[in-house]
């Protein structure tokens, strides 16, 4: 007989007894066999039975273990629901132009992401796969944060995107590491177990490069000391996060997240990295250097890149063994460019015909203007970022001024115009200047 069920059973006997000498019916639990004058409550059933309040909690405790037990080990998903990489690159395709090689990586790793969860919660422990972090690099302009964003449209996990420029090592100004899992949380209603099947997308993380080759007296606060900090996060380890974020509230509890399961994707412009990649594309063996010379894109030198130029440009070597994943993403062309304005579903003429439509006056582009607008975006070397700032400069006015004339029902938008506005606001810019 189990320790309980002998407590019970003596506890029983003794209300036996008392039953007999005082000539009354005395109740008692049905579970641990207490009676009703030593417990704070007694609940009474139809059928003659008792359970008291400390029974009632401690089910609680143990179905809220349970539940929590299942929500770990059953993901919300099956393998037959989820996206094939095909389909979630024909996804990303709708709002971002070009890409085909990021895309394709992205596509697998998110989806690699999702197996590797099924295969967890299945309790397969002969073979463990590995998560494969991702590096995106890519001049500014091309999409890389755009690709994030999209891709949290069609995930079924919690995602979220920190910037690394705010991240400061342990103790100085500015946000610890562990505020990029404080996100996280947030985004999945601080069930800890959906965040620790989620995806982090830290953007800028070329910012966190080490200053300087040389050693200096002065700790690199906010460069190699977050790297060394994110060292345990990107693999994995159980983390002390603060919910509420920071040092502002330091009187908080702190939640345990284990970032095992959690995907990590960086992504950075690399300013200057493309003379890192000429410099190592430059050392070859005397005589055959014209060779290896002529075969090189000079145009697109972005796509040669290796983990070395990443060390060469700041990161240190732990990190990038973390982050196995580099791709790269190509400099926009014309071609890349002009399609951006028109093509997407979110395609920044689409946007101002919109907003224009929800005045009642009809917005058109001449195809001359757009190819204007594309030339000023190359001059500007700004990506698709050039072409947002240059049409907001060209609209301004109209947003302005049409909207109060009732009148009007209808814009087009010529290259003279474009012209005009870009001059005139150039113009105005000097004098100010002056």
């Amino acid at each position: 007989m189990a320790v309980g069920e002998c407590r019970g059973h003596c506890q029983y006997e003794e209300i036996k007894e008392m039953e007999k000498e005082n000539g009354r019916r005395v109740d008692y639990c049905s579970f641990c066999g207490q009676p009703r004058t030593e417990v704070a409550v007694m609940f009474d059933g139809e059928d003659g039975s008792h359970i008291c309040d400390q029974c009632i909690e401690r089910g609680h405790v143990i179905l809220e273990e349970t539940m929590e037990r299942n929500r770990r080990k059953a993901p919300n998903f099956k393998m037959e629901e989820l996206l094939k990489p095909t389909q979630i690159k024909s996804f990303l395709d709708e709002y971002v132009i070009g890409q085909d090689r990021a895309k394709r990586s992205m596509a697998v790793a998110v989806y690699n992401h999702y197996k590797r969860l099924l295969h967890e919660s299945a309790g397969d422990r002969q073979i463990e796969i590995d998560k494969s972090n991702i590096m995106l690099v890519g001049p500014t302009g091309t999409g890389k944060t755009l690709m994030a964003r999209t891709i949290a449209k069609l995930l079924k996990v919690p995602f979220t995107i920190v910037d690394a420029t705010v991240l400061t090592e342990a103790g100085y100004v500015g946000e610890d590491v562990e505020s990029i899992l404080s996100r996280l949380l947030q985004v999945a209603d601080y069930d800890v177990a959906q965040a620790e099947r989620g995806i982090v997308f830290i953007d800028e993380i070329d910012k966190i490069a080490r200053k300087s080759d040389n050693p200096s007296i002065t700790r690199d606060v906010s460069g190699e000391g977050v790297q060394q900090a994110l060292l345990k996060i990107l693999e994995g380890t159980v983390v002390n996060v603060p919910p509420q974020g920071g040092r502002k509230h330091p009187d908080q509890k702190f939640i345990q997240v284990n970032t095992s399961n959690i995907l990590f994707i960086c992504g950075g412009a690399f300013d200057g990295i493309e003379k890192k990649i000429a410099q190592r594309l430059n050392t070859q063996v005397v005589g055959y250097g014209q060779l290896r010379k002529e075969r090189i894109d000079q145009e697109n030198i972005m796509q040669y890149i290796m983990p070395q130029d990443l060390k060469a440009f700041g990161l240190i070597p732990e990190l990038i063994g973390r982050v196995p994943v580099l791709t790269y993403l190509e400099p926009l062309d014309r071609a890349a460019l002009r399609s951006i304005l028109t093509e997407p579903k979110n395609a920044i003429t689409r946007q101002y015909v919109k907003l224009f439509e929800m005045d009642g006056i009809k917005l058109t582009f001449d195809d001359a203007a757009l190819d204007y607008i594309v030339d000023k975006a190359i001059e500007y070397r700004l990506g698709a970022r050039g072409l947002r700032s240059i049409c907001e400069t060209i609209m301004m006015d109209s947003m302005y001024e049409l909207p109060g004339q009732a009148d009007r029902k209808s814009l087009r938008i010529t290259a003279a115009y474009v012209k005009s506005r870009l001059e005139n606001e150039n113009s105005k810019r000097l004098q100010a200047a002056g």
